[in-house]
């Protein structure tokens, strides 16, 4: 596949005729667009001395939506033919029936840019990023001699969308992906630890290829696995719990984030349905989801809709102010659509999804939240977790924790999950730190089989009366 600039009506389609067979797929609909896709991905993972994955992929397709409802008719294609379009406006179209649908206004255009245009695989060659892992490699093996085994991956891709709506207007969005990761498995007395850090975003490889940045990465990874060789058995039973700031926001995304996507609401199966301008959180909790910062990992100047993305306030001094919304859900709710409709694909419809999902900080110093715990948990590091959206319970592993009692930070502990549910845990916060941060940009996120890359974010926070699984007292 060329790594020339994809443009679809230059080379595969004329962009007049199409519009035309958009128009009578569409007649009768109210929504609807032709969805344009190129993919290009690669990743190298080096994985005890040895490249273990050299992968390159590439994709191309569209994907034809109608709309009319709540249904909506979807059909794709890889190729990108006049032909392959009218043959999936059939089938579209069948979500229309009799029409008699009103289309919907066009999204707003915007000029803005958050990250960069440039192919961030085609930035440094293959040899290059070969040897950069074997550096990683060394690097880390030489840190520490209770190092046995390192896994490095240097993942990069490019998305090309081209996004034709039925009053004419074309928009389009190239969007870079750029992640290195560390891994790293230490020994001692028999006994085995792990210990995992990176991140990236919408950037070039370029500044994730210089040694200060994965031998930072390579050092905390080293450090979490160290920390975890002297953790003891965790503490089981109901106790206060400090979350650190930044990647535990991850909690926040999958117990709270989900419940105040706008389809959930308007079935009414969230546990947030029918709470708009209600307190569902502790006064001075203010979440966001924001898809307009630079660079970020779960950044789009556009949405798969063409919406352009929006800095929008979900929840406001702990009282539920809005939802993330897609075009559909938004007209159906009839409420503004947020710049959220998403989709992983030209394969797949798009759908209210979160971009950066965060709490904003408060006033009090994270070293006093943490004096303040009596007998708890202190959680800075999160791995696996598990949500039902409907009521917003969930369970978590946490992958770096501390037993703090009166106020003074214990040994760390293992084998710690947090249990709760989201809409409660919202209301027992007792404490927000000054130090809000966003993760360092490794997130991914699934709903409904697809995944989209996203952020997260949170201070310093003290939640009371979580359950704490372990296997003591």
């Amino acid at each position: 596949m060329s790594d020339t600039p994809f443009r679809p009506f230059e080379t595969a389609l004329d962009q007049d005729r199409t519009l035309a067979l958009l128009r009578e797929t569409l007649a009768g609909a109210e929504d609807g667009e032709l969805f344009l896709e190129r993919r290009r991905s690669e990743q190298l993972v080096l994985d005890d001395g040895r490249i273990k994955t050299a992968s390159y992929d590439a994709s191309e397709g569209f994907g034809l939506r109608a709309v009319k409802g709540e249904v909506a008719g979807y059909a794709h294609a890889t190729e990108i033919s006049e032909k392959a379009i009218r043959r999936a406006g059939e089938t579209a179209r069948l979500a229309v029936g009799d029409g008699g649908g009103v289309m919907a206004a066009a999204p707003q255009g915007t000029n803005r840019k958050l990250y960069t245009d440039a192919d961030p695989i085609a930035g440094h060659a293959f040899p290059v990023k070969v040897d950069t892992l074997k550096e990683i490699d060394a690097f880390t093996r030489g840190l520490d001699r209770r190092v046995v085994q390192v896994t490095a991956t240097i993942a990069a891709s490019l998305q090309e969308v081209a996004i034709l709506r039925p009053e004419g207007g074309l928009v389009t969005d190239v969007r870079p992906m750029t992640r290195v990761n560390v891994s790293v498995i230490v020994e001692q007395d028999g006994r085995r630890e792990s210990g995992t850090a990176g991140g990236g975003g919408r950037v070039t490889l370029d500044g994730l290829l210089e040694p200060q940045d994965w031998q930072a990465k390579a050092r905390e990874a080293l450090r979490i696995a160290l920390v975890n060789l002297e953790a003891v058995p965790a503490p089981a039973g109901v106790m206060d719990v400090v979350l650190g700031p930044g990647w535990p926001g991850i909690l926040l995304h999958e117990a709270v984030g989900h419940g105040l996507e706008g389809d959930f609401n308007r079935k009414g199966s969230s546990a947030f349905a029918g709470l708009m301008g209600q307190q569902v959180a502790a006064p001075g909790v203010t979440v966001l989801d924001d898809g307009t910062i630079p660079d970020r990992r779960g950044s789009i100047t556009v949405d798969d809709e063409g919406t352009p993305s929006a800095r929008n306030v979900l929840i406001e001094d702990g009282v539920l102010v809005g939802f993330m919304q897609d075009r559909q859900n938004a007209r159906l709710m009839g409420v503004a659509a947020t710049g959220n409709g998403r989709r992983e694909s030209y394969a797949h419809i798009p759908m209210p999804r979160m971009t950066n999902t965060y709490m904003l900080g408060g006033q009090a110093d994270p070293a006093d939240i943490v004096a303040d715990l009596k007998d708890g948990i202190w959680a800075v590091g999160f791995g696996g977790g598990q949500v039902d959206i409907t009521n917003g319970k969930f369970v978590f592993s946490c992958t770096e924790a501390y037993r703090v009692q009166n106020g003074k930070v214990g040994a760390p502990v293992k084998g710690a999950t947090l249990i709760g549910d989201g809409a409660t845990a919202l209301k027992q916060i007792r404490a927000l730190g000054n130090d809000m941060a966003l993760d360092p940009g490794m997130g991914n996120c699934g709903k409904q089989g697809q995944w989209v890359p996203v952020g997260v974010g949170q201070p310093t926070v003290m939640i009371g009366g979580l359950t704490v699984g372990g296997s003591g007292r």
